[in-house]
């Protein structure tokens, strides 16, 4: 079957590409068809033809030259450094000779690709490789140059899995799409480890993958893959909504357990997704509780993940079609819209989704272009759960830190790595140059550092303020001197015996990690602060120091557990959630365009998604439920 839709598509091809166009082959490449040709030039100039092509097949086009008129790699290097202007600054050019691509880094892209593409064309026209270009991060990001590594010594066997995925994704579809299922496998009525897995006739989606960190034991901390619903060999993708590890952190069990499928999510969340999984299984090792996978399946899954940008529609089975927006949660956060059968359905799954402009986020997409389906959070879905504005967090964090510091106190701040922690940074950057805070020294420890060279590598995902800021009033606020990176335990106990400063640690709950060191040195000290900035979910300890607990039992440097007396001052600070508050997602569902038929309410404490579920309904008048773990929803 494939070979015949692979027939009539080489057939249209060949008869709307220019006669002189010399066609050396057409191939599936994933989702995509790939034109290799001796002249690309040709084609490369007349980017209206593969947009209208693409179009009208229905199918993403790539345009590759053949082999034999590839020019010699270190004759292609000299030409590409004469073509691109050296205020490009590239970094690094090396060549993929099982895809014909050169892989091009460089700190402005955009001077390699040139105004409207000029640039690139010549590049292809001058040396014939297909020129992919990547952005040289401003902060050197070892999870970034991870990845490309693995992508770039793996690149013969990756080119078979995406021909593979070619030819299990371009069939039609055996039966009728007439129903269309999800089952919840975890994060519904409950935050936590969300996983969610859509049926059709024809396919089966894995829709995130998560663990809940604040687990007790396996039953806790992993989805129900135990379900019958669930097997593994007829998985046909996994979709990741963002990377936060309570909906990435169980991916590499799938790897390790034998998926051998694609896992589609945006290029951010890929990367932040590797930089937390990696994190989670270095601090599982350290406190002697191994998780079930290990790194050799964090790379496996890299290898075969495929990114999307927001907007561009793919195939991802063959009655499936995925388009993912823009989520405004953290960096590369996105909403799963899924075009099932020939328009039969459509369903929007949202993940975690802040609907408010932020410092750092353009907020949540509410338009699309079909949708009878929504499954959307409630983590803050309460009646009673209203943020201040982003401003007004900022002024609150403010005045905590102003009185801290002039007791001579230090300012401990658990955060996530991703996204929270960049937007204080930018938050406290922005005060303390404009003098509204004393200068002290920031800490940046854990993973934050890491995590925000991943910001600098991907502005393409930041606000559009931000974006000016750092590409043309030249001020990038990440770069600031006022950040200090911690390098080892030793540094750390120097900060927590030295003078005032603003520490920034993982994790964000306390659930292990740096944050929970500085913690012990810390708390029984008066003149001191922790601020709470997100969400610390039942069972963590930053959820038990915010119900006022005041001795604290912790394994002490020696490994003796010892009760910690809780003196400094503690205050939880809400406006900076990634997640949208009550109002906003009664906003974001009323200004829903079309609106749904159904919504499923998903992640969020029990009564939580019942209440908000309930609303949703005497306002609206669309059906809403709250499915439980393991309970199977028909949508169609």
């Amino acid at each position: 079957m494939t070979s015949e839709i692979l027939e009539e598509i080489k057939e249209t091809i060949v008869q709307r590409l220019p006669e002189r166009v010399q066609v050396a082959k057409i191939e599936f490449e994933g989702p995509e068809v790939v034109i290799y040709t001796k002249n690309p030039q040709i084609i490369a100039e007349n980017g209206n033809l593969i947009r209208n092509l693409a179009k009208d097949i229905r199918k993403r086009i790539i345009i590759r030259s053949d082999r034999s008129v590839l020019m010699e790699p270190d004759l292609a290097i000299k030409s590409i450094h004469e073509i691109v202007p050296e205020e490009a600054k590239i970094t690094n050019i090396y060549f993929d000779e099982v895809t014909c691509e050169v892989i091009i880094e460089a700190r402005k892209p955009g001077l390699v690709i040139g105004k409207y593409g000029t640039t690139s064309r010549e590049i292809v026209k001058i040396i014939g490789w297909a020129p992919k270009i990547l952005r040289t991060p401003s902060i050197a990001s070892d999870t970034v140059q991870r990845i490309r590594n693995t992508l770039k010594h793996n690149s013969k066997e990756r080119k078979k899995i995406l021909e593979d995925l070619g030819n299990r994704i371009h069939q039609n579809s055996k039966y009728e799409n007439d129903w269309a299922r999800i089952t919840s496998i975890g994060g519904f009525r409950e935050v936590g480890r969300s996983c969610a897995l859509l049926q059709t006739p024809n396919s089966r989606v894995l829709i995130d993958c998560g663990v809940n960190v604040a687990g007790i034991d396996d039953k806790t901390s992993y989805p129900y893959l135990n379900v019958p619903e669930f097997v593994l060999d007829d998985l046909d993708a996994v979709i990741i909504t963002h990377a936060h590890l309570d909906h990435s952190g169980f991916v590499p069990y799938l790897y390790h357990y034998g998926y051998e499928g694609p896992l589609y999510c945006t290029t951010a969340t890929r990367d932040l997704m590797t930089l937390l999984q990696l994190d989670h299984l270095d601090i599982a090792h350290r406190e002697g509780s191994p998780l079930p996978f290990n790194i050799k399946h964090v790379k496996k899954s890299i290898k075969y993940t495929i990114t999307l940008d927001y907007g561009e529609v793919t195939d991802i089975a063959p009655d499936i079609r995925l388009t993912l927006h823009n989520a405004g949660h953290i960096l590369g956060s996105a909403m799963a819209h899924m075009h099932i059968g020939d328009g039969q359905h459509n369903l929007v799954f949202t993940g975690d989704f802040k609907y408010e402009k932020s410092r750092l986020l353009e907020p949540a997409v509410s338009k699309f272009p079909r949708i009878e389906s929504l499954v959307m959070e409630s983590t803050y879905g309460g009646h009673e759960d209203a943020q201040p504005s982003r401003n007004t967090a900022a002024k609150e964090i403010m005045k905590t830190i102003s009185t801290t510091l002039k007791k001579g106190g230090k300012v401990l701040i658990p955060v996530f790595a991703v996204g929270r922690a960049q937007e204080l940074m930018i938050v406290l950057e922005e005060y303390m140059r404009e003098k509204a805070i004393a200068e002290v020294p920031i800490y940046i420890d854990g993973m934050i550092w890491e995590a925000t060279a991943i910001h600098t590598a991907r502005p393409e995902y930041l606000s559009k303020e931000l974006r000016d800021q750092i590409f043309h009033k030249g001020h990038n606020p990440f770069m600031s001197e006022v950040f200090h990176k911690v390098n080892g335990t030793a540094e750390r106990q120097e900060i927590v015996d030295g003078d005032p400063a603003i520490i920034l640690s993982t994790s964000g709950m306390l659930t292990g990690g740096n944050s929970v060191e500085y913690f012990k040195g810390l708390c029984e000290d008066e003149r001191n602060s922790l601020v709470f900035v997100g969400y610390q979910s039942e069972g963590s300890l930053g959820r038990r120091i915010q119900k006022g607990w005041k001795e604290i039992p912790l394994k002490d440097k020696d490994g003796k557990t010892k009760a910690y007396n809780v003196k400094m001052h503690i205050k939880t600070i809400e406006g900076f959630s990634g997640h949208s508050d009550r109002r906003q997602l009664m906003e974001f569902v009323r200004r829903l365009n079309p609106k749904p038929e159904k919504i499923l309410i998903c992640h969020g404490d029990n009564y939580k998604t019942l209440d908000l579920a309930s609303s949703i309904y005497r306002s609206h008048k669309i059906e809403t439920k709250t499915p439980m773990n393991l309970e199977t929803t028909r949508i169609q």
